[in-house]
């Protein structure tokens, strides 16, 4: 514990129902390394998913929230991890799991589209950077060869952080009866002359012969284990981008917190079944666009805040551990008088991991995926050490 201080096929995938958004993406890269980013759309509370449970102030400011303190699952002498999470729990106390707690985006304000777009593209403020910082990855690593598609979306629309130069195809599951092969191959013939239409054809039918006729469910082992299928194809991807939705919680957030972290939890055990001894090659990041406050409202729930928790889960992880420069939650320390104040950038937590993870320099990693973060935006240096390497 240490307080204080190219990619690419992609693809997105119909996976979703309530708790989840459609969309899962997906990149080839010449590398035997995987790397997942499963981004938590609405604002995860990190003060509940890792408890500061040893923080004086803490019990106070969450009220009914703490729930039984003898449920959580103890990470230190500072840290407890929600009890939905059974799983990531097996994972830390195995040293493939850890927790970076009190960090946060450039952004400062509490917009979910704003702040979904200043982490998706590494940029400071909304809009500013065209692209995503996922894409711009891809330019840093050597391609995936002649024989697999150069990227591959699994969804109707491919996710910000994977917009950019790079280019990418799109599949999407269908719950429509599965078309016959005389009618594709008469598609087939129909786009043989059109200069547009025959490559998009060729790269969704390319897409298609990745997901090996895999129809997956709406729920979270269903989508982990499709995402382990993709990136276990010996020619497939290796890098997957997750969206998971209905983070807000505004009103009632035990009880729907709870079912979106069991949620959560059980893709990434799906996610580590399916990729079988990949496992030990991968990492999978969680992350949120802001933090939420530190008091507990009227209705029950936690509004809009800053500072929050990403996770790192995988075989690759030097886990077990839970690494914050912890600011504390006593008044005085609290950020605006209302939130977690944020002690370290996620922009340096994704440069040390993926540059190290990759085997890419992460200071270079820092500079193409997070530039306007180093001119007078200076979050700290890419943090290292938290991968097998």
């Amino acid at each position: 514990m240490l307080y204080r201080r190219r990619f690419l096929s992609f693809a997105a995938t119909g996976g979703g129902a309530l708790w989840i958004s459609p969309y899962m993406a997906l990149a080839s890269v010449a590398t035997d390394r995987r790397f997942v980013f499963i981004i938590q759309r609405g604002a995860a509370d990190g003060l509940d998913m890792v408890r500061p449970v040893g923080d004086p102030a803490y019990a106070a400011l969450r009220g009914k929230l703490v729930g039984d303190p003898s449920a959580s699952i103890r990470l230190d002498g500072m840290f407890a991890l929600h009890p939905a999470m059974v799983e990531l729990g097996r994972m830390y106390a195995q040293q493939q799991a850890l927790f970076v707690h009190a960090l946060a985006s450039p952004y400062r304000d509490r917009s979910h589209f704003d702040g979904q777009n200043v982490l998706e593209t590494g940029g400071t403020l909304p809009y500013q950077v065209k692209d995503g910082w996922l894409n711009r990855l891809a330019g840093l690593l050597p391609g995936p060869g002649s024989t697999a598609p150069a990227a591959i979306a699994l969804a109707a629309t491919v996710p910000m952080a994977l917009r950019g130069a790079a280019p990418v195809t799109s599949y999407e599951p269908s719950g429509l009866p599965p078309v016959s092969d005389d009618l594709m191959a008469r598609v087939s013939r129909l786009y043989d002359a059109d200069p547009q239409l025959h490559a998009l054809w060729s790269a969704a039918l390319d897409a298609k012969g990745l997901a090996g006729g895999a129809m997956p469910g709406q729920d979270p082992a269903s989508l982990g284990a499709l995402a382990a299928r993709f990136l276990t194809t010996p020619e497939g991807p290796r890098i997957a981008m997750i969206e998971t939705a209905g983070w807000d919680t505004h009103s009632a957030q035990a009880p729907r917190l709870h079912a979106r972290l069991a949620g959560l939890d059980t893709l990434l055990a799906a996610l580590q079944r399916g990729l079988g001894a990949e496992w030990s090659r991968t990492v999978v990041l969680v992350a949120t666009e802001f933090g939420r406050t530190a008091a507990v409202n009227g209705t029950g729930g936690t509004d809009h805040g800053t500072g929050t928790v990403a996770m790192l889960a995988g075989g690759a992880i030097k886990g077990g551990r839970v690494l914050a420069d912890w600011p504390g939650l006593a008044p005085a320390s609290l950020y605006q008088d209302r939130d977690l104040r944020p002690t370290l950038g996620l922009d340096a937590v994704i440069a040390g991991v993926v540059g190290e993870h990759l085997g890419l320099d992460p200071s270079r990693v820092r500079q193409e995926l997070f530039r306007m973060t180093g001119q007078g935006h200076s979050t700290g240096s890419p943090v290292l050490g938290l991968v097998r390497i």
